[in-house]
């Protein structure tokens, strides 16, 4: 019965590879659907293999089957060293194909379930607490960036054809890598590689959508925040309504951009998002409270950590201040307030321990990013503000 099952599953096999249809063998060769050959270990054997495919597509067939019988036994490291094998082999099979680019889902396939299964190893190796360590994603980038460097050097090929069709893809793949073991300069390269491309927005949109969500977020981390709310903004609108798993996935990060640019978010967006977590700090800048804005982020401080935007709400202090004085602007009514009654209004709101010379330092701040169009007189220690415009809108600053 085993060798029968044997000879069913390669002849699919051949018949997807003479077929040219790479989203069957993509199917055929996916650890995501139980294989036959897992419960028939004594059937899988090299010689059949070879009877009917010749290499490299025997080769990433056997190794596909070797690590699904792996994951059987619970063997992740094993499976992920198969994985790798895999991989290898459909860079090689990449290579040899000429003027064609149908094998793409067979590596998107198989580099996708390979990120996964370094991710499994991963956690694997730090239960088990073994001495030595294996850098599973860092192996698993390099097997990614062979594929890369074959679909992105495919540039004599015509536009159907050309395997440059698979780069934003891997390049996704790589980005889960890089933002996991926080190598984001590692990303530049991938990012110059697609901007330059001539088929930029013509990749899949849901391709397009963890592209930016990704660019996004580096964006956030260089301090480029117009940049970083374009794309995410991109990404939050074009991601699929009914991924609202992935649109709160997208918002934790758009959410404290939008606030460094002055928008601060609604309510109804945070309780349908259950993202209420941000409520008490929005409030808090809205307010210039710079006390209740620590109070807020020290509340949710394991959500903020978590998710990586803990020193972007840290950030939202100086907004905070901004429109605290702000404020004091507007109630005394005049284009020269004493630093004096900027202090008082700081210790009103919770800062009790500021003094005249940090007031004056945090007005200094503000001046140098742009926050307060003015100077400060230092021989009548008054902040001088601009008779336009004094407190610029912060998108146009940030």
């Amino acid at each position: 019965m085993g060798e029968k099952l044997l000879d069913e599953y390669l002849n699919a096999v051949y018949e997807a590879t003479e077929n040219a249809d790479g989203n069957a063998l993509g199917q055929l060769v996916s650890l995501q659907n139980p294989r036959w050959f897992v419960r028939n270990r004594a059937a899988v054997n090299e010689d059949a293999v070879d009877s009917y495919l010749s290499p490299p597509v025997g080769e990433f067939v056997l190794a596909h089957m070797h690590a699904a019988n792996s994951i059987h036994d619970s063997d992740w490291l094993k499976a992920f060293e198969h994985q790798c094998a895999m991989v290898a082999a459909i860079t090689k099979w990449l290579q040899l194909q000429k003027d064609e680019n149908w094998s793409l889902p067979v590596m998107h396939t198989a580099c996708v379930e390979l990120r996964l299964l370094a991710l499994q190893a991963e956690r694997v190796q730090k239960r088990s607490h073994s001495g030595a360590q294996v850098e599973f994603l860092e192996k698993a980038a390099d097997c990614l960036m062979a594929c890369f460097r074959i679909c992105a050097s495919d540039n004599r090929t015509s536009e159907e054809a050309t395997k440059r069709w698979g780069m934003l893809a891997l390049i996704n793949q790589l980005f889960k890598v890089y933002f996991r073991i926080n190598k984001l300069n590692l990303c530049k390269p991938l990012i110059r590689a697609i901007e330059s491309s001539p088929f930029k927005e013509d990749f899949s949109l849901g391709q397009q959508v963890t592209y930016r969500y990704y660019t996004g977020r580096k964006a956030m981390f260089d301090s480029e925040y117009r940049l970083a709310e374009e794309y995410l903004e991109y990404s939050f609108q074009h991601c699929h309504i009914q991924s609202r798993k992935n649109k709160r996935r997208i918002l934790i990060y758009l959410i404290p951009v939008k606030m460094l640019l002055g928008y601060m978010p609604k309510r109804a967006l945070l309780e349908k998002y259950d993202l209420m977590a941000f409520w008490p700090a929005a409030q808090a800048i809205r307010e210039g409270n710079s006390n209740g804005l620590s109070r807020a982020i020290e509340k949710h401080e394991a959500f903020f950590i978590k998710n990586g935007v803990y020193i972007m709400l840290e950030k939202l202090r100086m907004i905070a201040f901004r429109n605290l004085f702000k404020k004091v602007y507007h109630i005394l009514n005049s284009h020269q307030i004493d630093i004096a009654a900027l202090n008082v209004a700081l210790k009103f709101s919770g800062v009790s321990d500021a003094d005249m010379d940090e007031t004056q330092c945090l007005v200094a701040n503000l001046i140098n990013d742009n926050k307060i169009k003015g100077y400060i007189s230092h021989q009548h220690n008054k902040l001088v503000v601009s008779k336009q415009n004094p407190f610029p809108a912060l998108h146009t600053v940030a």
